[in-house]
């Protein structure tokens, strides 16, 4: 994720690049499967996940659009990771990398700020019944960024690191009646609380004194070691089963300063689902997840010896377990689906909540053909969201490390929408929903003001036990032209409404707050072009209105995201590519969180290797 320069010239234009295909990953599981990493699948975004979440069942499928194929590897180009760096991301999104028909590939790109992209990886065994592959991928980035806000002279600029390495080995053997997948996974991740120290009031800059107490430029280190099992019943089977059992330990290195050890966070989970079709067209089955959170905590110690001060202490942190069983009833028509089923979730544990609490919501899913190659679906659901350290961290690397965040319920989510691609090379999805959430929680400054101790990290602090309410509406656009041009637009409008929660402490309980850093508008939009075959242009556009910070109790309206990135590709043959990339090629000023602000205008250069 970058940095803001105060630079009013706009930029220069993109390209040459390439990049050659490169990804061949195991075959995908089928949509049931249950993968119980965490993963960010969505267009940049950076408050909000998408409203569409994976409990709709039936499968709505976007009508068949001619599209046009991208010809360089998944990761380098559409999604563009190189972004997720040169931008100093919220969390770790790096997924798994797909693979291609050549049985390994290399990655590695170089630019501004010494942004540093690289991946490799190798597929030991590719036949009908046995996978193997290994893969590594590394991002990193030790530019200086600009606070956008007012600060002493000498203090403008700070140096933001991050090194991440995501590492892992997959594994997937197929059995004449099952199929049995395991994986394991380490990640390593280097990074300094860089963000601007807030101190004074909220009109006043802060003084130099206080962006001295904070440490600025001592990196935190997360590791994260992960392992799976899992087992699949061939698609014939007459009765259908899916088990995944996950093993996660997270750590922070440190805990508020490199004074303090930090959390480590262990996880056990269980994933099922149980299936059985029945007169060709029903099926009736149970699925759910059994999860336990085990903490390793340091002792509590004070803050300073010989002090009256309260102890150093992790108390927020408590062993316990979350639940969610899911039974459910399925049926197909001719041009219709239909599913009809409840979701009981279930947390034990908590003192917090008296050591239980429950919460139940419907899973309901249809959708029906309306005409050719246009359907109209809706879904009423809900979620438990663990809001588990490793999960928080992924969300926003920056946040609390010592603090503990109860499970979030989102007890309502219903969408609307219809898809068609009746018109040749075009298709649209419109669609509107409302999402319903107790004990929710955002992200504002932490106040530096009254701290306690020097060489404090200057984290993010988090507000929880808060009811949200959104309501959106929104719509996604493509359009393909004969494997020339390929168009997208997506953008969605919402509304916030936010509440504090019975359990908050220090205001007026059920209080209406602002929706901090939420955004009002998302707007995403980009355009390839393929002159020729060898030869890709893409320019991509991301704006995000309407996002207010909290600042000593203060709401303060924050810069739009309003960025525009450039990337051009030129394919030498099937074994080498090369990529440029310009980001913020408008020299936009803006932060993701307030205090921590992006980079300026950032280039690229890569090269892409298949073997």
């Amino acid at each position: 994720m970058k940095t803001i320069y105060n630079i009013k010239a706009l930029c220069v234009m993109a390209l040459l690049g390439s990049v050659a295909t490169a990804s061949a990953q195991e075959d995908k599981t089928k949509e049931k499967d249950l993968n119980r990493e965490m993963t960010l699948e969505r267009e940049y975004d950076p408050t909000v996940q998408d409203a569409s979440k994976v409990n709709t069942l039936p499968v709505i499928k976007e009508p068949v659009v001619k599209k046009m194929p991208i010809d360089y590897a998944t990761f380098t180009a559409p999604a563009d990771p190189e972004k997720e760096i040169s931008l100093l991301p919220s969390g770790n999104i790096m997924t798994d990398i797909q693979y291609n028909k050549r049985r390994g590939y290399f990655n590695f790109g170089g630019g501004t700020y010494l942004n540093l992209n690289g991946d490799l990886g190798y597929h030991i065994l590719s036949t009908d019944k046995d996978k193997l592959n290994i893969w590594f991928s590394h991002r990193s980035t030790n530019g200086k960024v600009k606070y956008i806000q007012d600060v002493p002279e000498g203090y403008e600029k700070v140096k933001a690191k991050l090194n991440d390495n995501l590492g892992g080995l997959n594994f997937k053997h197929v059995f004449r009646r099952a199929t049995l997948d395991m994986g394991l996974k380490y990640g390593y991740s280097a990074y300094n609380y860089y963000g601007l120290p807030i101190s004074g009031s909220a009109s006043n800059m802060p003084a130099a004194g206080y962006i001295d107490l904070a440490d600025r430029e001592t990196n935190q280190v997360d590791q994260t070691i992960q392992g799976r099992i899992g087992v699949q019943s061939a698609e014939n089977a007459p009765f259908g089963y899916n088990i995944g059992l996950d093993y996660t330990n997270f750590s922070h290195k440190y805990g508020e300063s490199q004074d303090h050890d930090g959390v480590k966070e262990n996880t056990f989970a269980l994933g099922f689902d149980f299936f059985a079709p029945f007169n060709g067209n029903q099926q009736i089955g149970l699925a759910g997840d059994m999860k336990y959170y085990n903490y390793s905590l340091p002792a509590e110690e004070p803050y300073k010896t010989g002090t009256n001060e309260p102890p150093y202490t992790f108390s927020t942190y408590e062993n316990h377990f979350n639940a969610l069983l899911n039974p459910y009833y399925k049926i197909t028509g001719d041009n219709w689906n239909f599913k009809l089923g409840a979701k009981a979730m279930m947390v034990s544990g908590l003192e917090y909540w008296d050591n239980a609490k429950f919460y139940a919501s419907p899973d309901i899913a249809a959708d029906v053909t309306v005409a050719d190659k246009t359907m109209l679906y809706a879904k009423i659901g809900g979620e438990l969201r663990d809001n588990s350290m490793y999960d928080i961290t992924q969300l926003n690397r920056y946040a609390d490390p010592v603090h503990a965040t109860t499970p979030s319920f989102n007890w309502l989510d219903a969408k609307l929408g219809i898809q068609s691609g009746v018109a040749s090379g075009f298709w649209f999805d419109i669609f509107g929903g409302y999402q319903a959430t107790s004990n929710d929680y955002f992200f504002i400054a932490y106040n530096y003001y009254n701290a306690n101790e020097q060489n404090k990290f200057n984290y993010i602090e988090m507000r929880d036990d808060i009811a949200s309410k959104r309501l959106y509406v929104g719509a996604d656009l493509r359009y393909s032209y004969q494997q020339i041009i390929d168009l997208r637009l997506k953008g969605v409008y919402n509304n916030w409404k936010m509440n504090l929660g019975d359990g908050y402490v220090g205001g007026k309980v059920n209080a209406e707050i602002d929706p901090i850093g939420k955004p009002e508008m998302e707007l995403t939009a980009g355009i390839t072009v393929r002159p020729i075959e060898q030869i890709s242009a893409s320019l991509d556009y991301n704006l995000a209105t309407g996002r207010k910070a909290e600042v000593f109790g203060i709401t303060h309206k924050m810069k739009n995201i309003n960025e525009l990135n450039l990337t051009g590709t030129y394919t030498l043959n099937d074994t080498f590519g090369l990529y440029l990339k310009m980001n913020n090629v408008l020299f936009q000023k803006y932060e993701l969180y307030y205090g921590y602000p992006m980079q300026s205008f950032s280039a690229m250069i890569g090269v892409n290797i298949n073997f």
